[in-house]
């Protein structure tokens, strides 16, 4: 290929971008522009600009309490990733959940506190930083939030769903709730709480597309390409 044919060659190729950039721009602008059109949005828009680089990663978990999602997000830690978790927030400026301030006021409190983490989350993955969201999203309308801000930032959402029967999760809550007045990660739960939860709880289904969780952290993370 002589120089010719290169310049011709980019020129092609920034003419395509340039056009898709302006379908997805229009689809924006009458709402019809769906999560994985805004992704591609921020790519071409750096491809142009000739900042193109592998998306930071934002990794975002669907999993009851109990489901081991503390666990995993540290693996992801201890791999690199920035971890973001409310509930320490939470605990941080409010105390003792259910001692320190009622628990019919939790979801009140923590509205601010994740709209916080949403803004982190944005500035780390502006800066290019892996981050994983130590938080259990229970909607697909709150998980395609948490995703679409992923995207607007540039970065790449992953989805984890944490599947563990409630026989486990209670175990594992019996045992932390010993902990909950010193660990802001053991968040004091009875049986019937877990039970109310399920029914508020939608796991993915395969419109949304993620990685199920075995219990093994070395196997998500091999998935998400990062090694411990």
């Amino acid at each position: 290929m002589n120089a010719d044919e290169a310049v011709l060659l980019d020129d092609t190729l920034v003419n395509c971008l340039e056009a898709r950039l302006g379908e997805l721009l229009r689809a924006g602008r009458a709402n019809t522009l769906n999560l994985e059109g805004r992704f591609e949005i921020s790519r071409i828009s750096a491809s142009l600009s000739g900042q193109l680089r592998s998306a930071p990663r934002a990794i975002l978990m669907a999993g009851m309490p109990g489901a081991g999602k503390t666990t995993l997000a540290r693996a992801f830690e201890q791999a690199g990733m920035v971890r973001l978790c409310p509930d320490e927030e939470m605990f941080r400026r409010y105390g003792h959940y259910g001692r320190d301030f009622p628990r019919g006021q939790f979801r009140v409190r923590e509205a601010p506190v994740l709209k916080e983490i949403a803004l982190e989350l944005q500035e780390h993955l502006a800066a290019g930083r892996d981050v994983v969201v130590d938080h259990g999203f229970w909607t697909p309308e709150e998980r395609g939030q948490w995703a679409a801000s992923a995207m607007e930032a540039g970065g790449s959402p992953v989805l984890v769903y944490l599947p563990v029967p409630h026989e486990v999760r209670w175990e594992r809550i019996r045992e932390r709730n010993a902990r909950a007045l010193i660990d802001a990660n053991s968040i004091e739960f009875s049986e019937e709480d877990l039970q109310r939860f399920a029914g508020r709880f939608h796991p993915p289904t395969a419109d949304e597309q993620h990685i199920v969780y075995d219990g093994d952290p070395s196997a998500v993370l091999d998935l998400v390409g990062l090694r411990r």
